[in-house]
């Protein structure tokens, strides 16, 4: 019953912003980027009913799947142990995310906006969007997503390993938790176009990526590492370093976009991505969008934000778990991290 009163209430705020979402008014590119990318969209509101009917059916019959129900009390009981208020309920829904639409400006790298679309798309279907994307003067990029946590249960990927849907099922329920807090609810408010703050959204990705892989491990160590049939194997790269190849090929980016050369630095990325290709590393287009999504996270090696590396060295000062998730949670911007680094 809780978690019905849980899903009820999230259901009720994702309905709400989707319907919200759908009255913003954007710049002409952008309106005419959304009425191209509609047939795409991921349905929120039937989505989210036949989630609520199924939740209702299987808590009624206590048929849940075994996996999804086991993952789901897993991480409870650890996020419990470390003195964390379990609120709303870590449920997964183990199945394929949506897909995510970026759009960035061609002469600067940015998280202009984004469109969550459907589930299921060939890449037919994503390069066909791009193209008429790009054709309004953007940089734009479809990637499949890993997990999404702005729909209630949250949806993870179950083509990865077992580690992977842990650590990705910790950080989506740490999204729709901190979507009570006043950073993620910060993030909420980026999310619909109300007030943009990227400085807010990367320390919102790199705080809830760092947390979700401290409690992960946990969970994981407790209750799958001995259940593990099939090891994780490491590409061998033959010696190629995919971070910092990656890393220098972002700040390279950088410095011919502040040029103003826009033709030479997507050149010299579409080289590049060649260059990961060869190396084992299939990269079907790296882009200024690709780096506007990607370096939102502090952890990927194509990240370049100074908020990023703070929000790590604020982890380093603190002692648990619990409480850096009480401090960074708390946060309203990059302002406040900053005088928090210098107390």
């Amino acid at each position: 019953m809780r978690r019905l009163c849980s899903f009820i209430l999230l259901l009720i705020i994702v309905t709400g912003v989707v319907l919200f979402a759908g009255c913003l008014a954007k710049d002409d590119p952008l309106v005419r980027a959304h009425a191209i990318a509609e047939p795409y969209r991921f349905p929120f509101v039937s989505w989210e009913c036949k989630a609520l009917l199924d939740l209702g059916i299987k808590a009624w019959n206590r048929n849940e799947s075994a996996v999804e129900s086991e993952l789901s009390v897993h991480i409870e009981s650890v996020v419990r142990e470390q003195g964390i208020t379990v609120f709303p309920p870590p449920v997964v829904s183990l199945e394929p995310p949506p897909h995510l639409l970026i759009i960035s400006p061609r002469d600067k790298i940015e998280y202009r906006d984004r469109l969550l679309l459907r589930q299921t798309m060939n890449v037919e279907d994503m390069e066909s969007l791009e193209r008429q994307i790009d054709a309004l003067g953007f940089s734009s990029l479809v990637e499949p997503l890993g997990g999404f946590g702005g729909t209630f249960p949250p949806i993870v990927s179950s083509d990865a390993t077992m580690r992977y849907i842990v650590n990705a099922a910790v950080e989506e329920w740490l999204h729709q938790y901190l979507a009570f807090k006043p950073l993620g609810f910060g993030y909420v408010l980026d999310s619909l176009g109300i007030r943009r703050d990227a400085d807010l959204v990367t320390m919102n990705e790199t705080a809830a990526g760092i947390i979700s892989d401290e409690i992960g491990a946990e969970v994981y160590r407790k209750y799958y590492s001995n259940a593990a049939t099939v090891q994780e194997k490491k590409k061998d790269t033959g010696g190629f370093d995919f971070d910092t190849v990656m890393s220098e090929t972002r700040r390279q980016v950088d410095i011919y976009l502040a040029q103003g050369d826009i033709e030479k630095a997507e050149a010299y990325m579409e080289e590049r991505r060649k260059l990961f290709v060869q190396n084992g590393y299939h990269i079907r287009k790296l882009n200024q969008a690709y780096f506007a999504f990607h370096g939102i996270y502090g952890q990927d090696p194509s990240s370049v934000s100074p908020v990023a590396r703070d929000i790590e060295r604020l982890r380093e000062r603190t002692g648990s778990t619990k409480d850096f998730l009480d401090i960074v949670s708390v946060m309203t911007g990059y302002e406040d991290l900053k005088r928090k680094l210098n107390e």
